[in-house]
């Protein structure tokens, strides 16, 4: 059943594409994180593994969450492997080295480019297709993002 929430038919497919290439991102985003969970190693090994469970576990609820948010719009999620690897803009990285900082420093980038991909899309969505909640709601995930890799970054320090 369509739904009728005050947003035009076309613009509620412009943010449901991009919330799809979010759930991609976030996707490949949490798979990373519980790899490095899984195969940290290094004499920080047990604090990393701590600290990786800790990410994905954020990153469970984030997808989980763009899933229904796109459903909200009336739009079904990508569900499947070949659709995330499709949409995501993330690569999937082959390290010669499990140490921490080195998965550190991969995650980090993908918050970064996930957090840039939501910076410029709030406006979009609230200005130009009039969908304040996804605004709203992208905003949150935004600031979640940014604290996740405040977090990262000063593993590195």
């Amino acid at each position: 059943m369509e739904s009728f929430i005050g947003i035009r038919k076309e613009n509620i497919l412009q943010v449901t594409d991009s919330l799809s290439k979010l759930l991609a991102d976030e996707f490949l985003l949490y798979t990373k994180t519980r790899n490095a969970h899984w195969n940290v190693e290094g004499n920080d090994f047990y604090n990393k593994h701590l600290f990786f469970e800790s990410q994905y576990r954020q990153l469970d609820e984030i997808m989980d969450s763009v899933a229904e948010r796109i459903r909200t719009l009336g739009h079904y999620a990508p569900a499947t492997l070949k659709d995330f690897l499709e949409l995501t803009q993330l690569t999937e990285v082959s390290r010669s080295e499990n140490n921490g900082p080195g998965f550190i420093r991969d995650l980090l980038m993908d918050h970064e480019s996930i957090i840039m991909f939501l910076r410029e899309r709030i406006d979009l969505f609230a200005a130009e297709l009039k969908d304040y909640g996804t605004s709203d709601f992208i905003t949150s995930l935004m600031e979640s993002h940014e604290k996740m890799a405040w977090m990262l970054r000063a593993h590195l320090k």
